[in-house]
């Protein structure tokens, strides 16, 4: 019998204080696992520490106690150089501003992100392609972010992260600056993705966004709540 693979993401008893002063406990004990393939959202406010999560997550920022374990890689262990090249195999990570460079194109766009990663040029390309036709962008490979819709370039920046095959895609209130129309273009592109079998976790404060996912998860004053699965 063969073992069950270890979550993607495991939080164990997580916490991040920041010194201040004035000193700010921003996590509390946290714990979260997340199964690969899953589609997760985690609601909050503003100021509930859904930011300190993304980053601790993301490997942007270590926890002041506690243990994350990525994939079964226990995340303290490794050194700023080792936590970056993990992030850059292991993540990809979607903020609410697309972060795209103007003068090139959105295939350009897209393959940086193997150029990144040590990725021959024609590999990255070709990935840049296939992460493009994933989110429905395979007639714009050749498009600049000026003639692109906003929906359009927060597609350009989920292939972005797609390209390098990460193990989780983090999307940071992706649809947060844009019009309803564009937002369910980028929201229907990641159930795609999780139909797809792409593990994904989104952070939102809109319960409309939240309701794509089959499992929702609430953080309240940095305390995080597991929610129901609805698969």
């Amino acid at each position: 019998m063969t073992s069950q693979a270890p979550p993607v993401v495991d939080l164990r008893q997580v916490t991040r204080t920041y010194p201040g002063p004035p000193r700010v406990a921003a996590l509390h004990d946290a714990t979260l696992r997340v199964r690969a393939g899953a589609y997760v959202a985690m609601a909050g406010r503003s100021g509930s520490g859904k930011s300190t999560l993304v980053n601790i997550i993301g490997l942007l920022d270590r926890p002041t106690s506690g243990r994350y374990l990525l994939e079964g890689a226990d995340t303290a262990a490794l050194s700023g150089k080792q936590q970056a090249a993990l992030r850059g195999s292991k993540v990809g990570i979607v903020f609410q501003a697309f972060h795209l460079m103007n003068w090139r194109s959105a295939i350009e766009n897209v393959a940086l992100a193997g150029m990144y990663a040590g990725v021959p040029p024609r590999s990255r390309r070709q990935a840049g392609a296939r992460a493009l036709r994933l989110v429905g962008l395979g007639h714009r490979l050749h498009a600049l972010p000026s003639t692109l819709s906003g929906g359009e370039c927060q597609r350009v920046a989920i292939a972005r992260a797609l390209a390098i095959g990460p193990s989780l895609l983090l999307c940071d209130e992706p649809t947060g600056n844009l019009d309803s129309e564009s937002a369910d273009a980028v929201l229907e592109a990641l159930d795609r993705l999780h139909q797809a079998g792409v593990t994904i976790l989104v952070i939102t404060h809109d319960p409309a966004v939240a309701a794509r996912a089959d499992r929702t998860i609430t953080i309240v004053d940095g305390v995080v709540r597991d929610g129901e699965c609805r698969s």
